[in-house]
Order: structure tokens, then C-alpha cells, then sequence
């Protein structure tokens, strides 16, 4: 391996680890910041009365959290990476089949569409990393260690937003049509 190989790994790897404890502080202030929202728009009287919503995974509490948050991962997604236009939340809603089965209510990810102007791996590992954040944030607040994933996030492009590909369809959907959180 070559010095210039070496050096450009050991930068990639410094700024990895930049990302990861910036991500880290993020999600502990969003959390932080969801709880306080999600009191005030359900009239609790604390953050601990939230906190056993969640571990109940109340719905409403589950929802108004979830939106906090995608709120805030939107906006430091956008401050990481100039190339994003815009961040959606979306509800993935269980499918007449799961009702049946008696699997139906609130999936336990935040759903979230990252609309940049290309895909790229840098992008995906941003995100695996605000994801990874977001599940230890959540996990020590409600104690729900099992959680793999808090962060379900989709990247679409310019020519997926054009031509309606994929979850890019959804922006142009007349009935689940996704929440715009963050634009540039």
C-alpha cells in the first residue's frame, strides 16, 4: 500500500469517527428534544411519563417522538451532506394481511425518504451511523435493548424523482403522500 492510500484511509477513518461522535451527540439531544415535544403535544406532566408511553409503545407517543426526531436527524443530515434536497417522513402502515393475522399497528422504524442529487456509499454509511446512534439513544432511555434498527431511511436521486422509481413514486402520490420535514 502506498502513502497517498495510507493517508486517504486514515482520513476517511478520522472522518468516519467524527460523523459517529457527532451522531451520537445528535441523537442524544433529539431524544432529548422528542420527549419535551412529545409531553407538550400530549399534555404530560414529565419526560418520564413519556418514556413509559414508549416502553408501552403507545401510538401517539410513538408518533409525536418519531416525528421529533425525524425533524432533527433531517436537518443534520442536511448539515453533513450538501448534496441532500430534501427529507421526508412516511408512515408505513401495516397491510390488510397483517390485521388479520393480529399483526397489525405502528412499525417500530422511523421511516424516512433522503432525496439527494445522487446516491452515493458515503451517504448509506452517514446513515447507517445516525441509525446505529438513534437505537443506543432510544435503547437507554426506554430500555428496549432488543431494538436492532430505529432508522429505516431510502435515498432517492434526481432521475428517481423525474421518471417516479421506487419510493420516488411516493412524492408524487395522491394517497400516501409523504410528510416534507427538511428542505434545502
Amino acid at each position: 500500500m502506498d502513502t497517498r492510500t495510507q493517508t486517504t484511509r486514515k482520513a476517511q477513518t478520522a472522518d468516519l469517527e467524527l460523523v459517529l461522535s457527532d451522531a451520537v451527540s445528535m441523537a442524544e439531544g433529539a431524544m432529548s428534544q422528542a420527549l419535551d415535544f412529545c409531553a407538550q403535544k400530549m399534555a404530560l406532566d414529565s419526560r418520564q411519563a413519556v418514556i413509559s408511553r414508549l416502553q408501552q409503545s403507545d401510538p401517539g407517543a410513538v408518533g409525536y417522538v418519531y416525528y421529533s426526531l425525524a425533524n432533527q436527524a433531517a436537518e443534520w443530515l442536511g448539515a453533513w451532506d450538501e448534496s441532500i434536497k430534501a427529507v421526508y417522513l412516511y408512515d408505513f402502515d401495516a397491510t390488510a394481511e397483517d390485521g388479520c393475522f393480529g399483526e397489525a399497528g405502528r412499525s417500530p422504524l422511523l421511516h424516512l425518504i433522503v432525496w439527494a442529487r445522487r446516491k452515493t456509499g458515503a451517504l448509506n454509511a452517514v446513515l447507517d451511523i445516525l441509525d446505529r446512534a438513534l437505537v443506543q439513544a432510544y435503547a437507554d432511555l426506554t430500555g428496549k435493548s432488543e431494538l436492532k434498527h430505529l432508522l429505516s431511511a431510502e435515498v432517492i436521486d434526481d432521475d428517481g424523482v423525474q421518471n417516479s422509481i421506487g419510493c420516488a413514486a411516493l412524492l408524487r402520490s395522491v394517497h400516501t403522500r409523504p410528510l416534507r420535514v427538511w428542505e434545502r
